[in-house]
């Protein structure tokens, strides 16, 4: 394992930043970025479509959104010549799905909690700590499996969230 800040990359491309400045700036932007996402997604979509909609209904379609967001990634290395275009569509429904995962799971702890705060910390957590600082380093290279590493991390996470959220509700009956 090795802490150092990189861009995340879907190419493998790895620029290993180490100094302090780097950490810091890392996390000032994850903030910014977070803040945003919660913000529109568990924050504006989630109390729009619950005026409507059914809870469940509601996180799906802000879970749903939310990844679509994120196939901003695969569709740029695709249009920058880094990744074929079947690589951009496989590459983009695992965004999707892991995305959509992710933000079921803030949009749980958004129901569990409340408000968007310990969803924005999770977020803040996952994007920093696990995608930006942390890295598994091989003979290989770095990261091969991060996606991988992620995806595991998140539905373990999810897993914990939904029996959380399961005794919450059973509370309410």
């Amino acid at each position: 394992m090795e802490i150092y800040i990189s861009s995340f990359s879907l190419t493998g491309s790895q620029i290993k930043n180490t100094e302090f400045v780097f950490f810091l700036l890392c996390v000032l932007f994850n903030i910014v970025n977070v803040w945003m996402e919660e913000g529109v997604f568990r924050g504006l979509f989630m109390k729009v479509l619950s005026e409507t909609k059914p809870f469940m209904k509601a996180n799906f379609i802000a879970a749903l959104l939310f990844g679509i967001w994120h196939i901003v990634m695969p569709i740029r290395s695709y249009v920058d010549g880094e990744m074929s275009f079947a690589a951009m569509v496989l590459m983009s429904i695992g965004y999707i799905v892991l995305a959509g995962i992710m933000g079921i799971k803030w949009g749980l702890l958004y129901r569990i909690t409340g408000n968007i705060w310990v969803g924005l910390g999770d977020h803040l957590f996952n994007n920093t700590a696990a995608t930006n600082m942390l890295h598994v380093v091989s003979l290989k290279g770095a990261d091969e499996l991060q996606i991988v590493r992620i995806m595991a991390a998140q539905i373990i996470s999810f897993a914990f969230v939904m029996v959380i959220h399961s005794f919450t509700e059973l509370k309410k009956v």
